[in-house]
């Protein structure tokens, strides 16, 4: 049974990494690295967090998938313009991957908009699990510095992730929400054929 109340602990979570955007964006353009590092970090942990806590207490909300996929979109934006402005020295001997992965993500995210006219919040598991793996590389790469092993491992999870996504569009009729993957996907389209 799904959560129907908007207040939620997940739903504020995701409207804080909402509304602290234009912040660590002014931390960004300031050049105030030290803070960006440590509003970034609450705000890759407060996703985890909000999903974490929907998923156990049972209060997932289809407003909380969208919400989440905003915060999660604003959170990216955030995450490629710092590693832009702040670390783009380490990352310039590797950045196909990064564009690589941009492109698939980008694309994922444009033909979301054109089928669907807006974020539906999919959620996969490869998607989740790139969350981890990205979060986790960008609280790395700000607090100890750039790590090629993390940043390619990432990077390729990631733009396996964005395909899988993709595809998943390509393949639903109407918009749904937490979709666990392509795989869950298929099964159902094979039962109702």
């Amino acid at each position: 049974m799904k959560s129907h109340s908007f207040w939620t602990i997940p739903n504020i979570l995701s409207l804080y990494r909402i509304i602290i955007f234009p912040f660590i964006l002014y931390l960004i353009l300031t050049q105030q690295e030290f803070l960006f590092s440590i509003f970034i970090t609450i705000s890759l942990v407060t996703d985890i967090l909000d999903g974490w806590i929907a998923r156990t207490f049972k209060l997932q909300t289809e407003i909380g998938a969208k919400l989440d996929s905003w915060a999660d979109l604003g959170t990216y934006i955030l995450a490629f313009l710092a590693i832009y402005i702040f670390k783009w020295t380490d990352i310039k001997p590797h950045s196909l991957i990064l564009i690589l992965f941009f492109v698939f993500w980008l694309v994922s995210y444009l033909y979301v908009f054109y089928k669907f006219k807006g974020l539906i919040g999919l959620h996969t598991y490869m998607f989740k699990l790139t969350g981890y793996f990205q979060g986790g590389f960008i609280v790395y790469l700000f607090l100890f510095g750039f790590q090629p092993v993390i940043f390619y491992f990432a990077l390729i999870w990631g733009t396996i992730a964005c395909i899988e996504e993709i595809i998943i569009i390509a393949l639903l009729r109407k918009p749904q929400t937490n979709v666990k993957g392509l795989y869950w996907v298929l099964k159902h389209l094979s039962k109702n054929t």
